[in-house]
């Protein structure tokens, strides 16, 4: 006769339990979460303006206090000068080609300045109240537009150092401006009277070619790429308006809860995909968030928690650069590594290889030009211990066949309990070790599965009783395992009842059970009605 065939065995494992949706991370926010942060500390007062120059490295100015500071953000966010002017710095704008800077201050003075040498190129002063804002075309280099508490927008020659045109149509503080991406002619402004006015330098009469009502104080305007829509950010909402439909409202983001202050547009800039040259709306505001906003698809595609309320927002035009301004006078900025960081990265952050490559790949002490070269492979000789064991550490390639080798299946001493049919030992085997509830609960559910776990129960000695109330006492009124072991402490209770009143040991556990049972209660009573006060402050959030 043929000797009968014994089947493979398994370990038991415990069932799978349900585990928590969490939300999946979408290429999206990876790209925003890819921004390293750093923290630019010790700043003097809030961080009121923060504008990138057009033109590379893209150095940022950060208006704080009475100082306009410019930081390189290739050089690991080193400040690369200092200006300093005589009021708090409300506003700070690039010219076009990146070598003049425009900086207003609450004195009612617009300055411009040498990038390079700091020095003061031409002051201009017309308004009477404190200036908010300061804005250089796009393409222009001899104009630029300004806006105060006097609720006078000005249109400034540079050159000469007079007001072209004074737009008179607000009724309250101007805030904020923009210029056309299209044409130089046109400017929007916000005011605190809740409106925001398209004007045209062509036109002298000092009338706004079109008007739209934010409905709350205006804090940041801003045109979007194409040129044709707008977004104004007041409130704890950021609305975007169509200026082609005749000041239309497209949509309005309200997922804020404080005010709105500073908005600007960043681009997803990846190589190729989905994602790949897409704008985003970046909006801060008062409450620590910066939200990420896809005006495309009309919704918040990323945010990030910040400590300290949010002043100013600002992202560079080759995507590698973020910034935030907050109002204790920190500067959160981020940056992406691409191949240039590392070939021009700091030392510690190169190999042994490649330092010596930086160190020679100019020249050498002769200027005889380059000298570094590839090293040298080792050749192994057959005496070398590491002869014999080359080639265990290559790796396969796409079309290699892995050959594996059959893991061994390592049974525990309830597997191979289980396996001869001895289930009570199984069981009073993997109740004591209760470092591991896991093993015990697979076990359970085997004897369940089997239908021999009543069985078992019922052929325990007091000894063995005392371990599994034990073990009852403590894992029962754990959510994981309640639903198994709750019935079971009823059936141990109903089955063994003659036992326990017999022995006060086991009638200790059972007081013992019957408080975790009255307390896991009282918990759950607690978070309903915790419960009951989140969740309508939560069905109103999710409305925003």
């Amino acid at each position: 006769m043929a000797e009968p065939q014994i089947s493979k065995t398994f370990p038991v494992k415990p069932k799978q339990k349900p585990k928590p949706r969490t939300p999946k991370q979408t290429p999206e926010s990876k790209y925003w979460s890819s921004f390293k942060t750093k923290q630019i500390p010790n700043l003097i007062a809030s961080i009121n303006s923060l504008t990138f120059s057009p033109t590379a490295p893209h150095s940022f100015a950060a208006a704080h206090s009475t100082s306009l500071t410019l930081y390189n953000p290739q050089n690991q966010f080193s400040r690369s000068s200092n200006i300093s002017l005589n009021d708090v710095v409300s506003s700070a704008s690039f010219r076009s080609d990146g070598l003049l800077i425009a900086a207003a201050d609450l004195s009612g003075l617009v300055q411009v300045f040498d990038v390079k040498t700091r020095t003061p190129l031409r002051r201009l002063r017309s308004h009477t109240r404190p200036v908010r804002f300061v804005k250089f075309p796009v393409a222009d280099k001899l104009h630029l537009v300004s806006g105060g508490d006097d609720a006078v927008v000005k249109y400034w020659d540079v050159a000469g150092e007079t007001t072209i045109c004074d737009f008179l149509g607000h009724k309250d503080y101007v805030r904020c401006g923009d210029w056309s991406p299209n044409d130089s002619n046109m400017f929007i402004t916000g005011s605190y009277d809740h409106t925001v006015k398209l004007w045209d330098v062509r036109d002298k009469d000092s009338s706004s070619v079109t008007e739209v009502n934010h409905g709350k104080p205006v804090e940041d305007v801003m045109f979007l790429p194409s040129g044709g829509l707008i977004a104004t950010a007041g409130g704890d909402s950021v609305k975007i308006w169509d200026l082609i439909g005749g000041g239309k409202l497209v949509y309005s983001m309200e997922s804020h809860n404080k005010t709105v202050t500073s908005i600007c547009v960043g681009k997803v800039g990846k190589l190729s995909g989905e994602e790949a040259q897409q704008y985003r709306i970046l909006s801060v505001a008062l409450d620590g968030y910066m939200k990420v906003f896809d005006y495309a698809k009309m919704k918040v595609t990323h945010s990030m928690r910040f400590p300290a309320p949010l002043m100013s927002v600002g992202f560079s035009p080759d995507c590698m650069t973020r910034v935030i301004g907050t109002s204790n006078g920190i500067i959160y900025a981020g940056r992406r590594k691409n191949k240039e960081d590392v070939e021009s990265g700091s030392d510690e952050e190169l190999t042994k290889y490649e330092r010596r490559l930086k160190k020679l790949g100019s020249g050498n002490a002769l200027g005889l030009g380059p000298v570094a070269e590839e090293p040298r492979i080792r050749v192994l000789k057959p005496t070398s211990f590491r002869y014999f064991q080359r080639g265990q550490s290559e790796k396969p390639s796409e079309r290699d066949y892995l050959v594996m080798r059959p893991k061994k299946v390592k049974l525990g001493e309830h597997d191979k309990l289980l396996k001869k049919f001895r289930h009570k030992e199984a069981l009073v085997s993997v109740l004591g070790r209760t470092k591991n509830p896991e093993n015990a609960m697979a076990v359970m559910e085997e004897l369940v599965s089997r239908k021999k776990l009543l069985k078992c129960v019922l052929n325990l000695d007091l000894e063995e009783l005392g371990v599994l109330l034990m073990f009852l006492q403590k894992y029962s009124t754990m959510p994981r395992y309640s639903r198994l072991l709750m019935g079971l402490t009823e059936k141990v209770i109903e089955m063994r009842a003659d036992d326990i009143r017999a022995s006060t040991e086991l009638k200790g556990l059972i007081r013992n059970i019957k408080r975790a049972v009255e307390e896991e209660i009282r918990i759950q009573q607690s978070l309903q009605e915790i419960q009951g006060v989140i969740s309508p402050l939560l069905r109103i959030t999710g409305r925003r």
